[in-house]
């Protein structure tokens, strides 16, 4: 039997509070509560009662991580429950977790120790069935276009260009590329495609950034599956598919409500990577928190480069957010591994706040504390944040939970100010976009596109796509696409190896350098230590 991981035995031994009391706290109403057992449930959005103004947003960010990640869950639910204690209406807003990293090396995404939301085997497993909504409704839309070539075709479909790929919720490299249709002409046509994981998956942005089930249905709509071999694109809409794969999303587009260990309402809803996807939890989420509290901590994957700037560019710039403060989390532990000391280390930290900066936002560093940091190491910290200006706060999350971040909550209540702003105008063209996110985020010297980017980069101008905002996938681990480039590098070149319309989304991505969106399990998986007993107790969930 597995040893039980500190987190799930943490979460275990944790008394929940009825979801009932979590919701009257949240000040939802009862008639808008849709539950799923006493610990969770969905929030009916058509059934809600806005509030006249809106509450604060914070976004929790952080420096470039490790591959362990640097606990910015962790920290924003151990900041929410700190508010909670100063007596604040605060809620959480969170991407839901992907079996993927689950299964993979990173784990889930429920923070840890006595900072977590709560019940944490059922968020980080299969939760309500949003991620499987999400799946049903991308491999539904795959089987219609494969049906509609296989029965005539009447909307002449270039089969070497049906450009929708399937998708499924875990790391599974040999799915990255397939052959479909084998097996004789009763079987389809065969063509070369691939799956994607379904936090990448298009209809996860489209879940993510929609405002409400019209607007659902509308992107859902607009979603190009493949082109004729005249070159024009084919939609959604074109194979009559939008009202089956609305229906399949009807209860998915309603965000779920659970709540951290210190009772904090915590919304968990969507779950796309910000490393090859827009990192951001849902809008609808966002929006509801905004309207039932009046502190609202939000999270965007990794580090400022990725899920922060896609928060604002993307997100933010969408639904005409604005953010009053952000936190970028740092551990002595990233800044050795970006560095080899503190001393080199800390220019990536300093990258982060910089980047924070240019969107019109106050950067708040907050340093995660670990056992095996030093008196030394912390004061050099402080040291540095006073000689440049920059506030910081040291948190104990993992450990004492809201009580560890009290520092930080009262630093950030003291730098909260309104004026963010996204970084690029997407009317100048992609190729722009691309530019100034290259040299002033990534600081590069130029960007350098493959034959296959060009020829895509034709394909938007040509269906006027080139003027949607961007979604850059990049490594996460450095500012150049090389993920060995640690530190805070300059001067190296961006390669685009490809430029993909999302138009029910309403973005390009942009693959840059190796980076993959199905990924791979690593050589010891999480899932070898997950395991569960007779009574039906898990363990090893991290």
């Amino acid at each position: 039997m597995t040893q039980p991981n500190p987190d799930v035995a943490i979460a275990q031994a944790h008394t929940l509070e009825p979801i009932t009391e979590i919701a009257l706290r949240a000040e939802i109403p009862p008639e808008a509560l849709v539950t799923f057992g006493p610990y969770k449930a969905k929030v009916d959005i058509t059934r809600l009662r806005g509030r006249r103004e809106a509450g604060q947003l914070v976004l929790v960010t952080g420096m470039s991580p490790t591959p362990a990640g640097e606990g910015k869950s962790t920290v924003l639910i151990g900041l929410a429950d700190a508010l909670t204690r100063r007596g604040l209406n605060a809620a959480a807003a969170l991407r839901e977790p992907s079996q993927g990293p689950v299964m993979g090396i990173k784990g889930g995404a429920t923070g840890g120790g006595y900072a977590q939301i709560v019940p944490m085997e059922d968020i980080n497993l299969h939760f309500t069935g949003d991620f499987h909504a999400v799946a049903a409704a991308t491999n539904t839309l795959a089987a219609l276009v494969d049906n509609h070539v296989q029965q005539g075709n009447e909307l002449r479909i270039d089969a070497r260009r049906i450009v929708w790929q399937r998708c499924l919720d875990v790391n599974d490299r040999s799915l990255r590329g397939v052959i479909t249709g084998l097996g004789g002409t009763a079987h389809g046509t065969p063509r070369e495609t691939g799956f994607t994981i379904t936090a990448a998956s298009e209809i996860m942005a489209v879940l993510c950034l929609a405002a409400d089930l019209e607007d659902l249905r509308l992107r859902l709509g607009r979603l190009t599956v493949a082109f004729t071999f005249d070159g024009a694109p084919v939609t959604a809409d074109d194979l009559g598919a939008t009202g089956a794969l609305a229906a399949l999303m009807k209860e998915a587009i309603n965000p779920n409500l659970v709540q951290t260990l210190g009772g904090t309402p915590a919304y968990v809803h969507g779950g796309p990577f910000a490393n090859i996807a827009h990192g951001c939890s849902s809008l609808i989420a966002t929006r509801v928190a905004l309207e039932h509290a009046d502190l609202v901590l939000t999270e965007a994957g990794f580090g400022s480069d990725l899920g922060a700037e896609k928060f604002f560019d993307i997100k933010a710039r969408h639904g005409g957010l604005d953010v009053a403060g952000v936190v970028v989390v740092a551990t002595i532990r990233s800044l050795k591994y970006h560095g080899g000391d503190l001393a080199d280390g800390v220019r990536n930290l300093a990258r982060h706040v910089d980047n924070i900066r240019q969107f019109g936002a106050t950067p708040l560093v907050a340093l995660n504390l670990f056992t095996t940091d030093t008196p030394a190491e912390r004061s050099f910290l402080r040291d540095w944040a006073r000689d440049h200006g920059v506030a910081l706060a040291e948190c104990e999350v993992w450990a004492r939970g809201g009580t560890g971040a009290e520092q930080l909550a009262e630093v950030l209540l003291d730098n909260l100010s309104a004026g963010s702003r996204p970084l690029y105008d997407p009317r100048h063209g992609v190729e722009a976009s691309i530019a100034t996110l290259a040299t002033q985020i990534y600081h590069a010297e130029k960007v350098e596109y493959s034959p296959q980017a060009l020829r895509d980069l034709a394909v938007l101008r040509e269906h006027g796509w080139d003027r949607l905002p961007v979604c850059i996938s990049k490594t996460q681990y450095s500012f150049s696409d090389d993920p060995a480039a640690l530190g805070a590098p300059t001067g190296h070149t961006l390669h685009v190896r490809e430029l993909i319309p999302r138009t029910g989304a309403g973005f390009i991505v942009a693959l840059t350098g190796a980076v993959m969106t199905m990924p791979g399990l690593p050589a010891r998986p999480a899932a070898e230590g997950i395991d569960i007993d007779a009574a039906g107790k898990i363990s090893g969930l991290f």
